[in-house]
């Protein structure tokens, strides 16, 4: 039995989130994720941006580092770069990362720098007025499409691959032993990964798009969120609506700290050999 006890700050309670939001459930993976892997409490940084899911390491008992909208993995990067050996994480949401975050997003993952990035999609943006978000699937309302989204939404995993990274993954809050599973192998590969985490939200969203309870919100990734293995077995029919998950994306590539510090070792030898 895991004391949660030992890695939140249990001061800062009761959290903020709304009644049915998935993110206390996140918050709790990751907890068992860093106890099952030895993680010391003093070796981990969690950064984060602005938003619903950022407002995660308030809660958690490891260093943290909250900063501006969009930021968060730049600040990240600096951590890593400043210290290589912390394992650092970033918690961010649809919005923070692929929005005004989405440059640093591409580069974080093109660069394969040893960060893990847990980043909350909940089709929205939640915290900050029930925008649009770059996830908000065509159709669905938002307080900026009143009559209905007509953008297609991002692919943000399949993003992440594309740009570089080495390691991608899809979960959800209903599937919640997978979603242990994913965050802790996110939390040992070296190099840039990303587990993108499917998160309802019963307010901004749900209650816009008339989707019922927070209850309908969960058995809908209960009935919808499946992974790739058992997906790839289903018919065309089957499949339609489904939504992939498991490990995605899985590689071996040069990291971008230890390459920068092979770099350095090259040109002390160039230098002693002049």
């Amino acid at each position: 039995m895991i004391d949660y006890y030992e890695y939140i700050r249990a001061q800062n309670f009761p959290h903020i989130w709304c009644a049915g939001c998935g993110d206390g459930i996140v918050l709790k993976s990751f907890i068992r994720s860093l106890k099952k892997l030895g993680i010391a409490k003093d070796d981990a940084v969690m950064v984060s941006g602005i938003g619903c899911s950022s407002r995660t390491p308030g809660y958690i008992d490891i260093n943290t580092l909250h900063t501006t909208h969009g930021r968060a993995l730049a600040f990240a990067t600096g951590v890593k770069f400043a210290n290589p050996r912390l394992k650092v994480i970033v918690v961010t949401g649809d919005g923070d990362a692929t929005a005004i975050g989405g440059n640093h997003y591409i580069h974080a993952a093109r660069r394969n720098i040893d960060i893990t990035c847990l980043l909350y999609n909940n089709y929205i943006y939640g915290m900050t007025g029930g925008q649009v978000s770059p996830t908000t699937p065509r159709g669905m309302n938002a307080s900026t499409a009143p009559f209905g989204n007509i953008e297609p939404a991002f692919n943000i995993s399949g993003l992440a691959q594309a740009a570089g990274a080495s390691f991608v993954a899809r979960g959800d809050v209903y599937h919640v032993q997978q979603l242990d599973k994913l965050i802790a192998a996110a939390l040992g590969k070296t190099g840039f990964s990303l587990v993108e985490i499917l998160s309802p939200c019963p307010t901004a969203y749900g209650r816009r798009n008339k989707m019922g309870t927070p209850v309908d919100l969960m058995n809908w990734l209960k009935d919808n969120v499946v992974a790739k293995d058992k997906l790839d077995k289903m018919t065309e029919e089957e499949q339609r609506g489904k939504v992939p998950s498991g490990v995605l994306w899985d590689v071996e590539k040069p990291e971008f700290c230890g390459e920068y510090a092979k770099l350095v070792e090259r040109l002390k030898t160039d230098k002693k050999k002049a």
